[in-house]
């Protein structure tokens, strides 16, 4: 396992799933009560625990449109209550994503209900994405989790799914800002939309320009993948293989959990 994911999680390359939390109140599409919300939250928690999975992240997936930056007060809250919730109930590490690009909040989330990790979608450099234009922060967020004294892990995209490069760059040159100069723990790869496969191309460059921090594949991974990618990537975010019929908005269905984690025991060897 790469030397950066020993502090988190007790497995080599990890397998992550995604708690996608429903619109949240306040959220133009909210239709659930927030114990609605957090019962759903915990049954999917549930589902993956019975599943064999090692890590959960929490995103607030509902809440389309997503605030480009800063989410408002009531979503930290709402997050922080679900994140707690979670860790109260289930002894394994969890991660934090506040979509589109709060990376402070989510730090906040992290400390106050002891998440190990956050997702950073655009954390160096600038990216056109549905919400507009959306740079990267990454000496604002390492200050405030400095302030914070805070440890939890960055996990930060290059090439971020549903998003584009202002100018032409190479994925090489990205991630190594990203580590070298942004100082991220770790990097992720995804595809282009959520559900869509990480490129086995991408995850070697990728690897290749990060030198020790770990690669994470995130988007599209699911048993006629797996084995080409847990090859190159040290770690797993998995969410629409998960859930029930593959679609995104589902609950998770255990029984996919369960016969993906056999397939990622045979995959990790002996």
């Amino acid at each position: 396992m790469a030397p950066q994911l020993l502090d988190i999680f007790e497995t080599s390359k990890p397998v992550i799933g995604m708690l996608h939390i429903p619109a949240l109140p306040g959220s133009p599409q909210n239709a659930l009560s927030l114990d609605a919300i957090l019962e759903w939250v915990l049954a999917d928690a549930q589902a993956l625990v019975d599943g064999g999975i090692d890590a959960f992240i929490i995103e607030n997936f509902g809440d389309v449109p997503f605030y480009p930056q800063q989410v408002p007060p009531h979503t930290v809250g709402f997050m922080t209550m679900v994140a707690a919730q979670v860790r109260r109930r289930f002894d394994l590490p969890l991660g934090v994503n506040v979509l589109r690009n709060d990376a402070c909040a989510a730090l906040a989330i992290a400390a106050a209900a002891g998440a190990r990790f956050i997702r950073v979608n655009i954390y160096t450099g600038a990216r056109l994405t549905d919400q507009g234009v959306i740079q990267g922060t990454a000496h604002e967020i390492l200050r405030y989790r400095k302030l914070l004294g805070c440890d939890a892990k960055i996990f930060a995209d290059v090439d971020v799914k549903h998003s584009a490069p202002l100018a032409a760059r190479k994925l090489e040159d990205e991630v190594a800002d990203a580590v070298s100069r942004g100082c991220a723990d770790a990097i992720i790869v995804t595809g282009s939309a959520t559900g869509n496969p990480t490129s086995v191309q991408d995850l070697q460059i990728a690897k290749h320009a990060a030198g020790r921090a770990p690669v994470i594949a995130a988007s599209g991974v699911d048993l006629m993948n797996l084995e080409a990618i847990m090859k190159v990537a040290d770690g797993l975010i998995v969410g629409t293989a998960f859930k029930r019929d593959n679609v995104t908005t589902n609950p998770v269905d255990a029984d996919r959990v369960r016969a993906f984690s056999a397939a990622v025991r045979i995959a990790r060897g002996p």
